[in-house]
């Protein structure tokens, strides 16, 4: 209580209080003694109003203009998001227009089944089928944290709570290598040149953004897909990010499955075809 006390009587330290008194004895203090200093103060003063004054009559003057050229700006991104829009569009139509002509050319000369089942794996047709339907969504409260012992944290994952694009390429390929014959993310067909990346949070399908939960179907034989998907390597490891960090899970066996066409399939390499008995 004796040291509050003292603190509370003296707050001030003694150096300022001597040099105060210093000053004040010398002069130095108060308002300028002579004309010539008064006059200086006057002019010092009246220089800083009139530098305020102008500063505040040339913001006056340029908010019009600011304003107008905010509006503009927001004008011309408006009308560039439009002309983004409308290529879009018709880079959408071009490519349904090329998945057309690729699956009628699939079709034709008598490619029979092999061309149907190249199709097919190739998503370059709709398909259709018994099958299962898998949906993985982020945990009700996404955790952060622990001690870098994991291999989700390890990987630069610090949220292991929410679904990676890491997790979603071994739920793909798990269901492909336990007999899938077409599977689709978000609506999303996947073929052979598919990629399941990452942009921030967000997981990307074909560069496309998603959004949870995923819904992953595939066309197979539906009750035998499931339980090769659920006993493999990949089905485990999805078990234990539901058991570990909350990541919700379900899958059931479907009696029919629809998947779309991809929206384009890219032709990498091609060869004419000849007629029989010519080169």
């Amino acid at each position: 209580m004796s040291l509050l006390t003292n603190v509370m009587d003296h707050s001030l330290d003694e150096g300022y209080a001597e040099a105060a008194a210093r000053r004040e004895a010398e002069g130095a203090v108060g308002m300028p003694k002579t004309v010539r200093a008064k006059l200086g103060l006057a002019a010092g003063l009246v220089l800083a109003a009139l530098v305020v004054t102008v500063g505040a009559a040339n913001a006056r003057l340029a908010a019009p203009v600011v304003a107008k050229e905010r509006q503009e700006l927001i004008d011309r991104i408006e009308r560039e998001t439009t002309a983004a829009d409308k290529l879009e569009n018709g880079v959408d139509t071009l490519r349904a227009d090329v998945s057309a002509r690729q699956r009628v050319a699939l079709k034709k000369d008598g490619g029979g089944e092999q061309a149907d089942l190249v199709s097919i794996l190739s998503g370059a047709t709709d398909v259709h089928g018994p099958g299962v339907k898998l949906v993985v969504n982020d945990a009700k409260e996404a955790s952060t944290g622990g001690d870098g012992t994991n291999p989700r944290e390890t990987s630069g994952f610090s949220d292991t709570g929410r679904v990676r694009d890491r997790d979603m390429q071994r739920v793909v390929n798990g269901l492909w290598e336990s007999g899938a014959e077409a599977v689709s993310v978000n609506g999303q067909r996947l073929t052979a040149l598919s990629a399941i990346r990452a942009a921030g949070d967000a997981i990307l399908v074909d560069n496309k953004p998603l959004v949870p939960p995923y819904t992953v179907l595939a066309v197979g034989d539906g009750q035998r897909l499931s339980t090769r998907f659920q006993n493999s390597a990949d089905g485990l490891y999805l078990h234990a990010l539901q058991e570990n960090y909350g990541i919700r899970t379900s899958i059931s066996a479907e009696g029919d499955v629809r998947l779309s066409a991809a929206p384009s399939v890219i032709v990498r390499t091609a060869e004419p075809r000849t007629e029989k008995g010519t080169p």
